[in-house]
């Protein structure tokens, strides 16, 4: 990471793609930095050297010299070099084309909190109902679907180092903004529309995710964590994490669909076999019968 970026406090890059985009920051920062110098310093200029002291009278035809124009051309000059030879192909990179992902998660925001969807073993989700959408069922998983029983939903995000990620972005309310700080990427959450995006986690640990849109009172709070852990790990977590048939909206539905697993039986304890009386004890009195109510 650069001098400035440092300076300024961006937090460690952790996607493959990330050193692309601190390396056009670090650029800018350092046009910004020294075209605020530069103005600075022409402004103090321009208040000394046109001082009422030196100037009693006001000119109003102002300066006639073509300095001012030139450095502003080259402002502009440079601005241009910044987008269309830094900014233009590198969000080309981003969007042109989407790799087939190793991982694929479903981003649902809401005020103010955040769900993510994975799906289970049969590596297909399970279809989502606005309309269904309760504390119970927060992404509104069609419970008639059994591709969703198996489904993983969870209020963080955890995915493997070294594999290409695709989440699928939307919201439930207003609009939001999906941004992995570390990763380098974001992506606006809008209520009936579904926006992807893709990257490859390239360092292990755990980072801030935030909304980077302003979408109501408790705005500042709507945060989240990324975990970013080895394959194994990954492979683990997805294995013990509940999945939607779990939870007692999704169990009646597993009921329903004849998909819930078998009760268990206990095993029947075998009779204990009678033990001969010893010789010489006297026989077994037989029980009285019962005397006939008439």
């Amino acid at each position: 990471m650069g001098i400035l970026n440092k300076l300024l406090g961006i937090p460690p890059v952790g996607s493959e793609h990330g050193h692309l985009l601190d390396h056009m920051l670090e650029i800018v920062h350092w046009f910004m930095l020294f075209l605020g110098l530069g103005w600075g310093i022409f402004i103090a200029y321009a208040l000394f050297r046109f001082r009422r002291k030196n100037h009693p009278k006001a000119s109003y035809s102002g300066v006639t010299g073509n300095a001012s124009s030139h450095i502003e051309i080259g402002v502009i000059v440079t601005e241009v070099i910044l987008l269309l030879g830094f900014a233009f192909p590198l969000w080309a990179t981003r969007v042109d084309e989407f790799p087939d992902p190793d991982v694929r998660v479903n981003a649902f925001a809401e005020q103010f909190k955040w769900s993510f969807q994975y799906p289970g073993a049969d590596e297909k989700f399970g279809m989502t109902n606005r309309f269904l959408m309760s504390s119970a069922n927060p992404i509104g998983i069609d419970p008639e679907d059994p591709n969703g029983l198996d489904d993983i939903v969870v209020p963080e995000l955890f995915l493997p180092k070294g594999k290409k990620v695709e989440i699928a972005v939307t919201a439930k309310d207003v609009i939001h903004n999906l941004a992995l700080v570390r990763m380098r990427i974001a992506q606006d959450a809008d209520p009936g529309k579904v926006s992807r995006m893709w990257f490859v986690p390239s360092a292990i640990g755990d980072s801030e995710i935030i909304c980077g849109q302003l979408c109501g009172a408790a705005h500042g709070n709507m945060k989240s964590l990324l975990h970013v852990v080895d394959q194994k790990s990954f492979e683990g977590w997805a294995k013990d994490a509940p999945k939607f048939k779990d939870s007692p909206f999704g169990a009646e539905a597993a009921k329903k669909l004849g998909l819930a697993p078998a009760a268990a039986t206990l095993p029947v304890a075998p009779a204990p076999a009678e033990t001969p009386a010893p010789a010489g004890a006297p026989a077994a009195t037989p029980a009285p019968a019962e005397a006939e109510v008439k």
